[in-house]
């Protein structure tokens, strides 16, 4: 890991739903088959699938799934990113963390909540952005839904990296494709976004299309419907030369929020 570069890795599986060790599984197992990257990005709510029940499938902190993250942080050495379904006094929160190897940890809570799967009659939304500083990467979390709100997603702190978790069906995957493109282009940055395979218990579908955009809006990898870690390395030196060519952060409006 280096200021220069950043190796990443974007895990897409088909979670089986409400299973915790069953997703730990098949997350070790694809960890087994996967290059040397500096982090692995896990899709939203990993362990358990996008559940309404979080009354069964929420856990305390630590529970078994960050206990799971930090564990395999420390042994393998590496960056472990992606959301669950967690329980905060007393309230529900679908919470990305980012588990680095010694133990420590940031989050950020999906500020955005699905009101048409009812997600907001089950969770609470966050209140603030998060930025995470990987080896002088700025990197931006965000959850599924938050991608459809570019204010919440305007880069007005030099954030380098966009990192996006989701369970986005099948049904509006080309509104996945288009945002993340946007995303990239209007913040002048990388977007890395991991989505989930398979079916679950809402009887939806997913196809993936994990896919790095850099911040021409230029498709630097893109997934189709396979179980499996891709590994890219994001280049720091294309992104300052294509900044300063283009100054167009600099004459974006000015939102409060």
């Amino acid at each position: 890991m280096s200021p220069t570069s950043l190796t990443i890795g974007l895990a897409q599986f088909d979670i089986s739903w409400e299973n915790p060790e069953t997703n730990f599984r098949k997350v070790e197992n694809l960890l087994t088959t996967s290059n040397t990257m500096d982090l692995v990005v896990l899709p939203e709510m990993w362990s358990t699938g996008f559940s309404m029940s979080p009354s069964s499938s929420a856990e305390t902190t630590p529970g078994p799934a960050l206990t799971w993250m930090i564990e395999k942080a420390r042994l393998l050495n590496l960056i472990i990113c992606g959301s669950i379904a967690v329980e905060d006094q007393g309230l529900y929160y679908n919470r990305f963390y980012c588990v680095f190897p010694d133990g420590s940890t940031k989050q950020y809570d999906k500020r955005h909540l699905f009101s048409y799967g009812k997600e907001d009659h089950f969770y609470t939304p966050g209140d603030a952005h998060s930025v995470i500083d990987i080896a002088g990467w700025r990197i931006r979390p965000i959850i599924c839904y938050d991608l459809r709100f570019p204010v919440w997603c305007r880069n007005t702190d030099g954030y380098d990296l966009l990192l996006v978790v989701a369970n986005w069906p099948a049904v509006r995957i080309h509104h996945w494709d288009a945002l993340l493109k946007a995303r990239a282009i209007e913040n002048q940055c990388y977007v890395a976004a991991v989505n989930r395979i398979g079916s679950d218990g809402n009887s939806l579908t997913y196809p993936g299309h994990s896919s790095i955009y850099d911040m021409n809006g230029i498709a630097l990898m893109q997934l189709e419907d396979k179980e499996r870690i891709e590994v890219y390395q994001l280049e720091k030196s294309a992104l300052t030369s294509y900044r300063d060519q283009y100054r167009f952060l600099q004459d974006q409006d000015k939102f409060v929020i």
